[in-house]
């Protein structure tokens, strides 16, 4: 609501109480918080373990755990804020700790947000008054948000505080995630304070967003192991033509293909989550676009396929697989969509060149244990050499799209058993089918669905 009965502007958004049981889960179990609090060796891996998990139950929360984790190495750029906030945000404590969000977009520039016309002003005391608005402000409820404004020397990222000055404008009437509250968002002559120098606001913020993007590859795997489950679950209890549908050849191959590609997604975030670990820079800055493009863009087509293995029970809202599928989809979205990601790829390869050597000898780690990985690693020249032509862009999704093919299947052919390592190989890295349930003749489908669901 906007205003009280007494007509005072609040900007309030209520919740259901299980939405807030859900948010305080995540906090309490420290997913917004481990790698900051316990700054171990392997704790953005645990951390990521544990997100992967928090998301199969519900993205709905997911939002604000994903930013609050985000934000901190961000704030660090300005250690007296980071000396301010950081306590509170890294707290396990849902009544006393802090949320962080973030609020980039405007409705003239979208993804472009150097075309961003919200100004941030020098109020004399060393700090700056924000005048303009916000597009996509998640979740306005957040006690401190990140956000880009053009200051006297460019655009500037700037922590804002919600109070006077921040007023929600109106709710996002989304696809998915619509138990968390997304918002257009108003600033006048909102307090702020500057993160990092002024003018280089994309740097700074960008600290925030790459490890944004690390929980969009891990919602997204959370996301496709639930379906997963969901439909090898439904197979094993429902019976047609005479025969369980998990007994049936044709479904067997629809789920042993699901779950590949689950697999698949899972370590490669996983992977990815390490780098963040060991600070591999190179690598991890190039891995982290390269597999956001991918693991993301196949979130949606299997959380479709696996809908389908219910029929028209999957179809009906009494079904979790609805919201599964409309949920989903966000991640694709969310911190750069496909051309987005595309274009940060090839942006890297320029711009960091160290980048891209470094995921290439990840990925030939696995080289001479299996054929048709070695003939994907000699294919890869091909497809790297279009985007230094004139025509890059034009060829940017397929090379990426092979990058990332590349690493999933060096991961599997190094960490997973034969019968799953082979089987992606032979399924992904191939002229084979183009929907899920085409795999190959000669694929162990039961053991494969085994290891997806214990039972």
């Amino acid at each position: 609501m906007t205003h009280d009965r007494y007509g005072e502007r609040v900007d309030l958004v209520d919740y259901d109480p299980s939405w807030h049981w859900l948010l305080r889960l995540g906090v309490e179990r420290e997913i917004a918080s481990l790698p900051w609090r316990e700054p171990r060796a392997g704790a953005h891996v645990v951390r990521a373990a544990l997100m992967h998990m928090y998301t199969g139950i519900s993205s709905g929360a997911a939002c604000p755990i994903s930013m609050t984790y985000s934000a901190v190495p961000a704030l660090r750029r300005t250690p007296e804020l980071a000396a301010e906030w950081e306590p509170r945000l890294t707290r396990p404590d849902y009544e006393s700790g802090a949320l962080a969000g973030m609020a980039m977009t405007e409705r003239q520039g979208g993804s472009d947000v150097r075309a961003n016309t919200s100004v941030a002003e020098p109020d004399g005391d060393g700090g700056y008054r924000i005048t303009g608005h916000k597009w996509f402000c998640s979740h306005p409820m957040c006690d401190v948000f990140l956000v880009l404004a053009q200051a006297p020397a460019g655009l500037s990222c700037f922590a804002v505080e919600r109070g006077p000055g921040f007023r929600i404008d109106r709710l996002k009437d989304k696809l998915g995630t619509r138990s968390l509250a997304s918002s257009e968002v108003e600033f006048t002559d909102l307090p702020a304070r500057l993160v990092g120098e002024e003018g280089r606001g994309v740097p700074a913020i960008i600290e925030m967003v790459n490890h944004t993007r690390l929980d969009c590859l891990l919602g997204t795997a959370g996301g496709m192991r639930r379906a997963v489950a969901e439909a090898v679950h439904h197979a094993r209890h429902r019976s047609a033509f005479g025969a369980r549908l998990a007994d049936q050849p044709l479904m067997r191959n629809v789920l042993a293909d699901l779950a590949l590609e689950s697999e698949a997604a899972t370590v490669t975030a996983m992977r990815v989550a390490r780098s963040y670990d060991e600070n591999d820079v190179p690598f991890r800055r190039f891995a982290t676009a390269v597999a956001k493009y991918w693991v993301c863009k196949r979130g949606a087509p299997l959380a479709v396929e696996a809908l389908e293995c219910l029929g028209g029970n999957g179809y009906v809202e009494e079904s979790p697989m609805p919201r599964i599928y409309r949920d989903i989809q966000i991640n694709s979205t969310w911190e750069g969509s496909g051309n987005v990601m595309a274009l940060d790829v090839l942006r890297a390869m320029w711009k960091e060149p160290d980048g891209l050597p470094a995921f290439l000898a990840e990925c030939h780690l696995a080289a001479g244990a299996n054929a048709h990985l070695d003939a994907h690693l000699g294919r890869l020249d091909t497809d790297l050499a279009a985007l230094t032509s004139d025509d890059a862009q034009w060829h940017a999704r397929r090379a990426v799209e092979s990058l990332a093919l590349a690493l999933q299947a060096s991961l599997l052919v190094r960490n997973a058993p034969p019968a799953i390592a082979d089987a992606f190989c032979a399924a992904r890295l191939n002229d084979g089918g183009r929907a899920f349930g085409t795999l190959p003749s000669g694929v162990d489908a039961g053991y494969i669905v085994e290891r997806a669901l214990v039972v």
